[in-house]
């Protein structure tokens, strides 16, 4: 089976994973160079024999290679994409590369005579853009394109997502199409990079920011993602489904912070106690487009149900904390708090 964009922070995970259930697994990267870092990472991370793993060079903006990535493949899971939320000078520098890049692994995949393609999309392709109301979000929500707080990462995901069930639909042949979408999604590192979510523990550990905004972010742990992923390839009903992949409500900043000072002890000394009232990170969006990116959620906790996940799937979760916990402290192991 292939996995897309190996070096990734939830494709690593579900590498390891498929590796432990027995799977034979190939990755891309984008440089066959990149192999023997990423295999270090992955056996860093706990991957017990690298035997049933091998690596195809490809590239989401070109067509190169996809060919032979998907050959003699039964499943796909296509978890490579650009991550950036928050600006972006450039919205197509997010877009093109999700949308493109997903209908490139697919037309591949469906020539290839793939089975089933799991596709990772996100939570920012169902809750951005509504009104702030007591709406509870699940599969059946997509993202209003047009609605406030629309960022760019928010339209690459809705956009390469409708772009895959639209292919699917017209021209997927025999193959089947699932889609994910977790909510922020946090959890052990793998090697130096710090990716995703996992920034925001990264820069409450640096102490980036004078004080806790009033923000509610719903969490899901790597670990249960990548579970999803193994889930959704082999659960026969999970064909031409969506699932949101979240786990109870969601937590404010402050809770956040302090179930990392609860856990991190001294490393935690930068983690910040305060919070920040909302008027402030207000009059602060209007000269910075970080805080503008933020403003339009301040004290809106956004419901969500993963109750198809655990009907359909089987899905189960650990508790958001464990996804805080385990970020910060592999962070600190690595030394990835200090200013590189």
């Amino acid at each position: 089976m292939l996995v897309t964009g190996g070096s990734g922070f939830i494709a690593g995970h579900c590498i390891l994973q498929l590796l432990e259930h027995g799977y034979r697994v190939r990755t891309t990267v984008r440089s066959l160079r990149r192999e023997p870092a990423v295999r270090s990472v992955l056996t860093d991370a706990g991957m017990a024999s690298g035997d049933n793993l091998s690596f195809a060079a490809a590239d989401l903006t070109d067509d190169a290679g996809w060919a032979e990535a998907v050959a003699d493949v039964d499943f796909v899971l296509h978890v490579a994409s650009p991550v950036q939320p928050g600006h972006v000078q450039n919205e197509d520098d997010l877009v093109l590369p999700a949308r493109e890049g997903a209908l490139r692994v697919l037309r591949a995949a469906r020539d290839a005579g793939v089975e089933r393609v799991v596709l990772t999309s996100a939570f920012h392709a169902v809750g951005w853009g509504h009104p702030h109301d007591d709406h509870v979000f699940t599969e059946a929500d997509w993202t209003l394109l047009n609605g406030p707080g629309v960022d760019a990462y928010a339209k690459s995901k809705t956009l390469a997502e409708r772009a895959a069930w639209d292919f699917i639909d017209a021209e997927g042949g025999s193959m089947e199409l699932s889609t994910l979408l977790p909510v922020a999604t946090m959890g052990p590192v793998m090697g130096a990079d710090v990716s995703g979510s996992n920034h925001l523990i990264q820069a409450l550990l640096r102490g980036e920011t004078p004080g806790l905004p009033n923000l509610y972010i719903p969490i899901v742990d790597v670990r249960d993602v990548a579970a999803a992923h193994i889930l959704a390839m082999t659960t026969p009903d999970a064909a031409s489904q969506r699932f949101l992949l979240s786990n109870g409500p969601a937590m404010p900043m402050k809770e956040i912070a302090a179930t990392i000072r609860t856990h991190l002890g001294d490393a935690a000394d930068n983690v910040p106690t305060r919070s920040i009232p909302n008027i402030i990170v207000r009059i602060g969006a209007l000269f910075s487009t970080q805080l503008r990116s933020i403003a339009p959620d301040l004290g809106y906790a956004k419901k969500t149900s993963n109750e198809k996940a655990r009907r359909v799937l089987g899905w189960r979760t650990r508790a958001p904390e464990d996804a805080i916990i385990t970020a910060a402290q592999s962070m600190t192991a690595k030394s990835l708090v200090k200013e590189q």
